[in-house]
């Protein structure tokens, strides 16, 4: 124990022993400051220690050496805790006291029976753990969203055209959305925005597909994977993922596709509800060379015409194009406009708006460059993934109304002489073409 300062001793010994600052006794196993920074998590039956991240070797342990079974364990939302806390209740009172026993090998000799003790949330305070576990993990997550929701100083580069991003994450993670195509979820339904985007990185760095997460010798043939298998994306299947999505925190107990699939059971058990208030929203296409959206393409059109100069009906009608082909000519202008290219001249601009300026001035919007430069096959594959308008599109030959069919005249053949008509059938001719070609074989 420490002296006080007071008369009588040697004033060098009284200056040394004054103790100036309270003191801190060492913290208990138990304590909040173990809980929150050790990286390792104890037996609750011995000395035995493992580090959080080898959770599966301390259940086996348990099991080996203590025929302890935790049931549901990924359903505990802290481990550690959950694990110091028994340790402390098991210390306090008998294992038999919380746990069922589960005899093995009950039609065998005694001495060959084992007893293995099963926790699970069927104890009323177990439940009522993982409940508060749940609860407070919920809390520290949805603060965490908060914070980032309204974080100003979020600096990050983009993945896929490293342009650089500062202020909010909604920033960079619309931008990846609306250029590239990638969406992995509006940004106020994620959490831990940093770590995630450094994990999707790594993958990306050590050449491997977000989606199928194949693996390729070289840059280039991964972007060109991610292109044309439309892998631009993530898999929802992948758990590694689910850490970072804020509905994976809101029930206890639950994942996404829990939560998702009573949602569309309770939309099984309403079907029979009247449906006849519905009003569908429109889907919006977007225009060729601007952000202009319109619910109908007869609008889209019309504003293309009037304000860029373009009319898509006329240019559809003068070059006969199909469906297949429309949708090789919008998925090659949507790629010249994104790199600020002109579709004739060639020549490439800082921005889109200089861009389209020079396209009306010269009126190279107006007409396209020779049909071999975008009938090409790697024009099938849409420029944009969520291209609403290539949806829209609809083939020439549909326009053609019933009124304008009947118009057309069929002459039927002349039969009153069948034996000239078989002879000079265009089906003798098929057939005797047919046959001389398979005896040349």
């Amino acid at each position: 124990m420490a002296a006080s300062c007071g008369a009588g001793g040697p004033p060098a010994r009284r200056d040394t022993e004054c103790i100036l600052e309270p003191l801190s006794l060492p913290e208990s196993p138990g304590g909040v400051a173990a809980v929150e920074s050790s990286p390792y998590v104890p037996c609750i039956f011995c000395k035995e220690c493992y580090l959080l991240a080898e959770q599966n070797q301390l259940l086996k342990h348990m099991i080996i050496e203590h025929k302890l079974v935790i049931a549901d364990v990924k359903l505990v939302a802290d481990f550690r805790r959950y694990i110091l806390y028994w340790k402390k209740r098991f210390a306090e009172q008998p294992i038999t006291d919380f746990c069922s026993v589960i005899r093995t090998n009950s039609e065998a000799p005694l001495e060959e029976q084992d007893n293995y003790f099963l926790l699970c949330d069927v104890l009323p305070e177990d439940r009522l753990l993982r409940e508060q576990l749940q609860q407070k993990r919920l809390r520290e997550i949805l603060e965490q969203q908060q914070r980032e929701r309204y974080d100003i100083s979020f600096h990050s580069t983009c993945m896929f055209c490293d342009q650089e991003f500062t202020g909010n994450r909604s920033v960079l993670l619309n931008h990846m959305a609306r250029e590239h195509a990638f969406n992995i979820g509006l940004p106020d339904n994620i959490v831990n925005c940093y770590e995630f985007l450094a994990v999707l990185q790594e993958k990306l760095d050590n050449l491997q597909c977000l989606y199928c997460e194949k693996v390729f010798r070289d840059k280039n043939t991964l972007k060109d994977h991610m292109r044309k298998k439309q892998h631009r994306r993530i898999n929802a299947k992948n758990k590694e993922y689910d850490k970072f999505y804020i509905i994976n925190y809101l029930e206890f107990g639950k994942s996404w596709e829990e939560v998702q699939s009573e949602d569309d059971r309770e939309l099984l058990d309403n079907l029979e509800e009247d449906w006849s208030d519905w009003e569908e929203h429109p889907v919006c296409a977007v225009c060729l060379f601007c952000e202009q959206q319109a619910d109908t393409t007869e609008k889209l059109y019309l504003h293309m015409q009037k304000s860029h100069g373009f009319d898509f009906p006329k240019i559809k009608s003068e070059h006969g194009l199909n469906f297949y082909q429309q949708v090789k000519l919008v998925n090659f202008i949507r790629r010249e406009i994104h790199h600020c290219r002109c579709y004739n001249c060639q020549e490439k601009f800082q921005s889109k708006g200089g861009l389209i300026s020079h396209m009306e001035e010269t009126e190279h919007i107006t007409f396209l460059p020779a049909r071999s430069t975008w009938d090409q096959p790697q024009y099938y594959f849409p420029t944009y993934e969520n291209d609403t308008l290539l949806c829209t599109l609809s083939d020439s030959e549909d326009l053609i109304t019933e009124d304008q069919s009947e118009d057309i005249p069929v002459v039927s053949e002349d039969i009153s002489n069948l034996k000239a008509l078989k002879q000079s059938s265009v089906l003798n001719q098929l057939l005797y073409e047919e046959n001389k070609s398979q005896e040349r074989f």
